[in-house]
Parts: C-alpha cells; structure tokens; sequence
C-alpha cells in the first residue's frame, strides 16, 4: 500500500476540523463521496476537483500537472463507489461484489503513476500525468489492501453517526475511530457525561 501520508484534512459541516489518516491511499478516495444515501456528500463536481482533491491526498500531486478529462472523473466516481461497497462488504462480514471487484480491476489494468526518487532519497511521481494512471494507481493500491495482510483490519469508524473507513495499521490492532481528535474525543466526552448523570442519580 502506498502509506506515506500527514492525513487529510476534513471540515464537517458539523463541528471542528480535524486530520483523517484512513492508513491506505484507496481509502483516502472515499472521501470525496458515497453512493446512494450519502450522495450529498459528492466533492468530484468537475474535473479540477479530482485534481485539486490529489494535493491533498497522499499522492500530493500538483493540481496544475493532472489532466482530468469528463470521462475519468466518472471513472474516478465509479471506481470509489466501488471501493466503497467493497469496505462495506468487508467490514460487514460479506462476500465482496463481483462487479465492484471488476471495476477495481479494470481500473488496475492501465499504466499507473511513474515513482520516481530526488537525491535527497525522496519519493515522488512523475509529472504531468493523466487521471488514468492516477486511477490505476489508487486501484492497484485497493488490490493490495483487500488482498494483503491488513485486509481483515479494515474498519468503519465505532460512532454511530461517522461511517468512515480506515485500515488499522496499529500494532495492537485496536483502533477503534477515525480519529481520536473527533470521534474519540466525543466518545470520551459522552462516556464522562454518563458517569457523571450516573453519579449524581439519587436512585
């Protein structure tokens, strides 16, 4: 899986903002939408969203260097609709759906992103380059999740109202939200609220 990241930043319309590391580069693509109910949620309006999007995410692409044409972006929709019932599978104990398992596939079937490394023992990609190979890559990393050792640890996060997904990567293997700063820090707010209604309960 491509790892190197600082998280991305989020901005709910809820509440503060906070950085999200969903530990996996296909991960970081569920982000930007969600299929059926969650649709409203839909960032990738254009082409130079995906574009825009890739600076933040792992990849740290320049977005003035990504060609993103009409078609891509839907494959890009469709290829992160497709990771996103694949998480939901997972997650949920199911078998993966065959055509989203194709979709991941086709996506992984062109050229990908050209690594490259500077002297200073840095990695980067290759520029310009086509959404295409972006793709390509974002799926390649998707085999190598849902196939590889961390496949049993992806996760949604544990509030009831956040259905983001992560790939725990911890070595205890027990990372239970999305991030600490948000969800658990709610859970810690809501759990001490609790104790403290429990104390104060004359019964």
């Amino acid at each position: 899986m491509t790892r190197d990241t600082t998280g991305l930043p989020m901005r709910p319309l809820h509440g503060s903002p906070f950085v999200f590391d969903p530990g996996a580069l296909c991960l970081e693509l569920l982000v930007t939408g969600a299929p059926g109910a969650y649709a409203h949620y839909e960032i990738l309006h254009g082409p130079r969203d995906l574009a825009d999007w890739l600076a933040l995410s792992r990849l740290r692409l320049d977005p003035e260097l990504v060609g993103v044409t009409e078609a891509e972006l839907r494959a890009a929709r469709r290829l992160r609709d497709s990771l996103w019932r694949l998480a939901d599978a997972r997650t949920g104990g199911r078998p993966l759906p065959p055509e989203d398992v194709a979709e991941v596939n086709l996506a992984a079937s062109h050229p990908p992103l050209v690594p490259a490394m500077d002297a200073g023992a840095g990695r980067s990609w290759v520029q310009p380059a086509g959404a295409t190979a972006v793709l390509s890559t974002i799926a390649r990393d998707a085999v190598d999740l849902f196939t590889g050792d961390h496949a049993d640890r992806i996760r949604e996060c544990g509030s009831h109202d956040c259905r983001l997904v992560f790939v725990d990567t911890s070595r205890p293997g027990r990372r239970r939200w999305c991030s600490m700063e948000r969800c658990g820090n709610r859970q810690k707010v809501r759990a001490l609220r609790a104790r403290r209604e429990g104390a104060e309960d004359p019964r």
